[in-house]
């Protein structure tokens, strides 16, 4: 008698995922500014990246990044001829990049098989406090052209609140929990006659803030610098907190950017288990 074989089990994702366009997201994502030595914390802590982060490395990283289920990499231009080896070299991780219009050409990042590009938060946030917001949709415009996913980056709830008042074609945000670029003078008319301290400055009354736009709009959003640039790392329990109160203040079809440093320990398996256990997948079982 014939029988047919018994169907083959539908693998689960080891990570809960949203989705983004016609592309499935790993509600982590590895972000590249401790790749590229750009820590927000010291000139030190930068010259410790760049020497622990050669290119092989970063593959190293990546590739365990996508052992763990993460299959997105959030970086730029810079490192796009290193995510083509990454992918010659059989990994199969996205690959989404922040970008403006005086850099990497769109076309050039379509070819090297990044799908999606955000309007670079910095230029975003500067742009909107001169007067030349309106100015970023001709090149949301040219992303979408180039048939890429459209983003829009920035520190500032206002700016997600402006995109959605002008309904420009977007896919998503990225979304910074911390609004560290104020100037000295916004400081002290937020803060009062205080000393303001040397340096980046991260509120902890700036996550709520940017949660309460994150939920206001119904577009995915891509949370980064949830550790507060490694200044919430010095604790596990600080680095708890800071993953549950993230999922818990996001929606469901939102996402989170990690920068992964794990020179001293395994940073993807760690946050990874957090997203498992804070973002979806184990809270349901």
């Amino acid at each position: 008698y014939g029988c047919s074989a018994p169907a083959a089990p539908v693998e689960e994702p080891k990570l809960p995922r949203v989705r983004i366009g016609k592309y499935s997201f790993s509600r982590l994502i590895c972000g590249a500014n401790t790749f590229n030595g750009g820590s927000h914390l010291s000139t030190f802590v930068n010259q410790q990246l760049r020497e622990y982060f050669t290119p092989e490395q970063i593959l190293k990283t990546l590739r365990r990044c996508e052992e763990l289920g993460v299959n997105c990499w959030q970086s730029g231009g810079r490192n796009l001829d290193l995510y083509r080896r990454y992918v010659d070299e059989g990994g199969k991780m996205h690959f989404i990049s922040i970008e403006s219009a005086k850099s990497t050409p769109l076309e050039e990042l379509e070819a090297g098989g990044c799908i999606g590009v955000a309007h670079h938060g910095e230029v975003t946030d500067r742009m909107f406090k001169t007067g030349k917001f309106d100015q970023i949709e001709d090149y949301l415009k040219k992303v979408r052209d180039a048939g890429l996913l459209v983003g829009v980056s920035t520190h500032m709830p206002d700016v997600v609140d402006a995109v959605e008042s002008k309904g420009w074609d977007v896919d998503y945000y990225m979304t910074c929990v911390y609004e560290r670029h104020r100037s000295a003078e916004q400081l002290e008319e937020l803060l009062g006659h205080v000393p303001i301290p040397v340096g980046e400055v991260y509120l902890t009354s700036d996550p709520p803030r940017m949660f309460e736009a994150v939920r206001r709009t119904s577009r995915p959003c891509l949370a980064f610098k949830i550790l507060a640039a490694g200044r919430l790392s010095d604790r596990k329990s600080w680095v708890e907190r800071a993953f549950r109160e993230t999922f818990e203040s996001i929606k469901p079809s939102d996402a989170v950017i990690v920068g992964m440093y794990d020179r001293y320990s395994d940073q993807p398996g760690e946050n990874a288990a957090l997203v498992r256990r804070f973002g979806g997948a184990e809270r349901k079982r």
